[in-house]
């Protein structure tokens, strides 16, 4: 079982993926709705993996992992992305995100996403 930190500015999406997650036998220690929030939350509440969407206000995702990876080198980082954002899903990639799942969920994709990041 993981602690996972859930980010998305989607108040629907986060309460989707808190779902999965739970019947998945995971404990969602928080939530976060922007980039900023998400950066401050990981430092408080030291999670074993991370959600995060890529399009929020305040800090993207993009913006969040690399922040996050300036105190956490370690960060687990899985990004959720909407069809058509593959050159944003590489950036995160690139700024050191473990894996990405595309939205909607499937309960099999995000399972798969965390048994690869968890190894």
């Amino acid at each position: 079982m993981a602690r996972i930190l859930v980010t998305d500015d989607a108040l629907f999406m986060r309460m989707q993926l808190k779902d999965i997650l739970s019947k998945l036998g995971h404990e969602v220690v928080g939530e976060a709705e922007n980039g900023l929030d998400a950066v401050n939350k990981v430092k408080e509440l030291q999670p074993d993996v991370i959600t995060m969407d890529i399009t929020m206000p305040e800090m993207d995702g993009v913006q969040a992992v690399r922040e996050i990876k300036k105190f956490n080198s370690t960060a687990k980082v899985i990004m959720c992305s909407a069809m058509g954002q593959q050159n944003m899903v590489l950036d995160a990639i690139q700024a050191g995100a473990s894996d990405f799942i595309v939205k909607p969920f499937s309960a099999d994709r995000v399972q798969e996403a965390l048994e690869k990041v968890l190894g």
